[in-house]
């Protein structure tokens, strides 16, 4: 086996067990809250979340994408790796200070974030931090394990000490001081393996940064547009539905994105060595390797949605089991939607290709809302079935642009 293919193994795994920790601290510690709190306070806790996903894509801009490219294409050079990360750095730390300015206004407008606004500003403390993780470093560096120790060490934390902290619903305040201790010792590590490799970050000038915002935007902009399928779709149910709604979209999102997680180090450990060889062969054996599991999974959990309900929220949570099968059909459709996206479209320079089929469809997914909204069918199962169907256009039109540029992939 060459070194490539190695890399290329050892990124999945190491990447594997990042999203196994991904599964199983909110495995862990979701079914224990479930059922110490209240629905309509779970509700809450998963409506500021999804907020601090909007942040947390801000904070980011792509960065996890244009930023691994930008090492990868730089790392021969240690002095050029310091400029990069510190033109990233600086642009990262003028973002979380725009996100903050955001929040504010947020918590303004939106009550539920305006009735919890200690427990809403502390949940950004965490956001914020993450600007000095340098994942894509370690990313463009192919050392995933630096990623995935962090990651399991700052919820490991936190995760455990929800168990000791948190019984009721007057205890919520401790689940954002929590995230923010282990997140303060998952940057003193990173700091440690950045100085380990003699990365000496440059901070070089606001212009440089600005630029890198610039080169990101596009990245920024595909990321942003995803996360209308999801936590817009949460942002909106908080609005108008109830927070009971929003604590059974929460547990069924959060139980479908679990899964997902299991795509996203496919993607990523496929990503780096697409860039490098633009070989359409590897994402072919992936999809005749992966799509069945998936298509197994996915049937599997039509037929378990009580009882998975009932194992991981509890029995206030059954009710729920229509909508975790309205949204199965995603989790069949996203896999290879995501493997059609950067790792082939992205690694083959198509990236403005990608932002496309992403903002087209985010832009279809809010005017199926709209249209739920005029005809009186904003309900939990009719966003699901919207989801799903908005999915699929993302699949058709990557697909399509596939086909579009097949002349220049490279098969072996």
């Amino acid at each position: 086996m060459d070194r490539v293919k190695k890399n290329i193994i050892r990124n999945i795994i190491m990447l594997y067990g990042l999203s196994i920790a991904k599964i199983v601290f909110p495995l862990i510690t979701l079914p224990y809250l479930t059922r110490v709190l209240t629905v309509d306070t779970y509700g809450t806790v998963s409506y500021v979340k999804t907020i601090m996903t909007y942040l947390q894509l801000t904070v980011d801009f792509g960065f996890m994408l244009s930023g691994t490219k930008d090492i990868v294409k730089g790392k021969q050079n240690g002095e050029d790796l310091g400029k990069i990360t510190g033109d990233i750095l600086l642009a990262r730390i003028i973002l979380g200070i725009i996100a903050f300015a955001v929040l504010v206004g947020l918590i303004i407008v939106l009550p539920i974030l305006r009735e919890n606004v200690l427990y809403t500003f502390l949940s950004y403390v965490s956001v914020f931090f993450s600007i000095f993780l340098f994942d894509y470093v370690f990313r463009g560096l192919e050392e995933m394990q630096v990623i995935t120790i962090r990651f399991v060490i700052m919820k490991g934390i936190a995760a455990a000490l929800i168990f000791v902290f948190v019984h009721n619903d007057t205890q919520i305040i401790w689940i954002p001081i929590l995230d923010c201790i282990g997140s303060l010792l998952a940057v003193a590590l990173v700091w440690i393996e950045i100085k380990k490799r003699n990365l000496h970050i440059k901070l070089m000038s606001l212009s440089r940064s600005l630029n890198k915002l610039g080169e990101s935007a596009i990245y920024f902009a595909s990321e942003m547009a995803t996360t209308a399928f999801g936590a817009l779709n949460t942002v909106l149910i908080g609005v108008f539905l109830s927070k009971s709604d929003v604590a059974y979209w929460s547990l069924c999102i959060t139980m479908i994105s679990a899964v997902q997680a299991m795509y996203e180090p496919i993607n990523s450990g496929v990503y780096p060595d697409m860039v490098k060889n633009k070989d359409l062969k590897v994402i072919k054996r992936t999809l005749s390797i992966f799509m069945p599991i998936v298509t197994v999974g996915c049937v599997f959990t039509i037929f378990v949605a009580k009882y998975a309900l009932l194992f991981v929220g509890g029995k206030q949570y059954v009710d729920a089991a229509g909508l975790l099968r309205a949204l199965t059909p995603v989790l069949f459709i996203s896999f290879p939607t995501m493997l059609f996206g950067w790792p082939t479209l992205g690694a083959f320079g198509k990236a403005k290709e990608v932002t496309i089929t992403t903002i087209v469809t985010a832009v279809a997914q809010i005017i199926g809302l709209l249209i739920l909204m005029a005809m009186g069918r904003f309900e939990l199962i009719e966003i699901a079935l919207l989801r799903g169907i908005t999915e699929l256009l993302m699949f058709v039109s990557r697909v399509g642009f596939c086909f579009k540029f097949r002349k220049e992939f490279r098969i072996r």
